[in-house]
């Protein structure tokens, strides 16, 4: 007897989520979960900005944020928006506010006009009466120029009225609950009241997306749970400072993973510290990862490689699969301009006979290298059926011709 499926396997409904447009892209309603990211350059500087926006999108960010914290800023957004309609580039901008947005985009409303999306936190709106007021402000603008608003709760600075009422109302319970528990309902609690005060002011629910941040992944989980839970808005996620190289990379999937697999979460975006030199791109590439490997989106081919052991004492099955990997990453442009689905090819780069061929047959395109003391021959399994055997020197670039020969073959012309 086949024992019963695991607790839990295969991903869970997407909640009926309302359906927001920020610009040409559809976030929630059952839209495929959308990847998002930001700039660090000086929005000011209108070049620097352009140029990082375009290097974003050209890797497959579909909404990227800039920051706009002063009037320089507010006013360079509309020349970047034109500056990338005239490279083809219509990529979605938001613009993030902190504590003077209502101010900018009064004086410079064409900033507002250029955006696609408004990003306001509301522990950084202002404070007492102030802060109902430079909220209205913002929701106004937003309602006038017909533009959705983030409304972004973040840990680090959390509505310090909100935290204060729930701490207030936490003494007088017969079990008052810990300080985690009233910071995470204070999270939810500040985004819920936000979006209710805004649906007053006149904003459409289905122009609202919120968002709760926080650096931990246990209570990333534990928020967006609740959140999820409480209401049908869009969702946005992301572990806020999630860190450097593989420790942000691994706490944002390990949190990230959870919710998406709970159908929770309608875009993404994975907030890596870039390390010296590192490119601001490796964000929208770990993004699209987590989504590709989970299953929920296709954007290029994925490369199964083997990880090597005492019977791969060559190198070259690792220097092949990582030449092949950044191949089909450059080439995806140009295929998917031309081609439909290739993004669904699956490819394999093997480094001996236990597994090799196995793995080769399984993959669309897969090849099997000599192991320690194997016959110095790489076998081709295309479809799972052995077609070639490569030998020598030029075994990658045989092995990318016979990968363009399959693309060309196997995945039919784009219409015009």
């Amino acid at each position: 007897m086949l024992p019963e499926p695991l607790a839990g396997a295969g991903r869970l409904p997407r909640r009926a989520t309302r359906q927001v447009m920020v610009g040409r892209i559809a976030i929630g309603g059952g839209a495929p979960v959308v990847v998002q990211s930001m700039t660090n350059t000086e929005t000011a500087n209108v070049d620097a900005t352009v140029a990082q926006v375009s290097e974003l999108a050209r890797a497959g960010s579909e909404i990227v944020r800039i920051t706009v914290n002063t009037r320089e800023a507010a006013a360079a957004v509309p020349l970047i928006r034109n500056r990338l309609l005239a490279m083809n580039l219509d990529v979605p901008l938001v613009g993030d506010f902190h504590f003077n947005g209502h101010k900018l985009l009064t004086e410079v409303p064409e900033a507002a006009a250029a955006l696609a999306k408004l990003r306001i936190n509301p522990g950084n709106v202002g404070k007492g009466a102030k802060r109902d007021e430079q909220f209205s402000q913002l929701i106004e603008i937003a309602c006038r120029h017909g533009k959705p608003v983030r409304i972004g709760v973040n840990w680090g600075s959390l509505d310090a009225e909100v935290l204060a009422r729930l701490m207030d109302q936490n003494q007088r319970r017969p079990s008052p609950l810990g300080a985690t528990e009233i910071m995470r309902e204070a999270m939810v609690t500040s985004a819920l009241e936000s979006a209710s005060r805004a649906v007053e002011l006149g904003l459409p629910a289905e122009a609202i997306v919120l968002s709760c941040k926080v650096s931990g992944v246990q209570d990333l989980i534990a928020v967006y749970r609740s959140l999820a839970a409480r209401c049908d808005y869009a969702l946005h996620l992301g572990l806020t400072e999630a860190g450097l190289g593989s420790k942000g990379i691994v706490a944002s999937t390990a949190a990230m993973a959870v919710l998406l697999q709970e159908g929770i979460g309608d875009t993404i975006r994975v907030s890596l510290t870039p390390e010296p030199g590192g490119e601001r791109t490796r964000e929208v590439i770990v993004a699209q990862e987590i989504l590709q490997s989970m299953g929920l989106r296709a954007f290029v081919p994925q490369v199964a490689a083997c990880p090597g052991c005492g019977r791969t004492s060559s190198t070259q099955f690792q220097s092949l699969a990582g030449e092949i990997q950044d191949y089909v990453r450059s080439r995806m442009p140009v295929w998917r301009a031309t081609r439909t689905a290739v993004e669904t090819m699956t490819l394999a780069v093997m480094g001996c006979v236990v597994n090799g061929p196995g793995e080769s047959r399984h993959a669309d395109i897969g090849i099997s290298l000599p192991g320690t003391g194997e016959e110095p021959v790489a076998p081709i399994y295309v479809d799972g059926e052995r077609v070639t055997t490569l030998r020598g020197d030029d075994i990658a670039a045989e092995f990318k011709a016979i990968v363009e020969d399959y693309v060309a073959r196997k995945y039919s012309p784009r219409p015009d």
